[in-house]
């Protein structure tokens, strides 16, 4: 996810949680244009290695074992990019991120976009920019669509505040009416 992104989500100087951080990029570009106080989440070691080089604050950590360490910390925002499908209970995590932080932004990689049906239809799992691991090397457990998602968060009482549906080169898509069926990934910012 580009961070151009959340430039209207995320408040200059906010204190913000990356969890699943990755390398870092993200929260090291808010923190950069945005001022923010950051601090990331990783269990990866070789992408903690990256977070440090970015000179991005980060601690290990598997959000499988939950999201109660971070509870009532005075996040003003949390970060979920394209990690809630790979852990093993999506659902209690969005459940516990507005516990993390005042509002919450989750993407997730869209299953139901028209090139990955395609690709399933003709008996392959997806390989694309947005999902380029193979079946067997891939951290997705749990494959959802933008429409399983934004019932999920209906279902939890959770608001979707604002949405972006991105194409498969993380462009905006002008129309948001067959996100479903066109977008490669769906950006969430959510509230209570």
């Amino acid at each position: 996810m580009d961070s151009a992104y959340l430039n209207n989500w995320i408040k200059d100087e906010s204190k913000v949680i990356d969890l699943g951080c990755g390398d870092g990029s993200l929260l090291r570009d808010l923190m950069n244009t945005k001022n923010v106080h950051g601090f990331g989440v990783e269990n990866d070691l070789e992408k903690i290695e990256k977070c440090i080089e970015n000179n991005v604050p980060v601690i290990q950590h598997d959000l499988d074992d939950g999201l109660k360490d971070f509870k009532h910390l005075g996040f003003d925002a949390a970060i979920m990019a394209s990690s809630i499908q790979c852990l093993r209970n999506p659902k209690s995590a969005l459940i516990d991120l507005l516990d993390v932080a005042t509002t919450c932004v989750v993407s997730i990689p869209n299953f139901g976009y028209w090139k990955i049906r395609l690709l399933m239809m003709a008996g392959r799992m997806p390989v694309s920019s947005r999902l380029p691991s193979k079946w067997y090397e891939t951290k997705n457990i749990h494959l959802c669509t933008i429409k399983d998602f934004e019932e999920l968060c209906a279902e939890l009482n959770l608001k979707i505040l604002e949405k972006i549906y991105l194409n498969d080169h993380g462009r905006p898509l002008k129309k948001l009416k067959r996100g479903n069926l066109l977008a490669a990934e769906g950006v969430y910012l959510i509230g209570a």
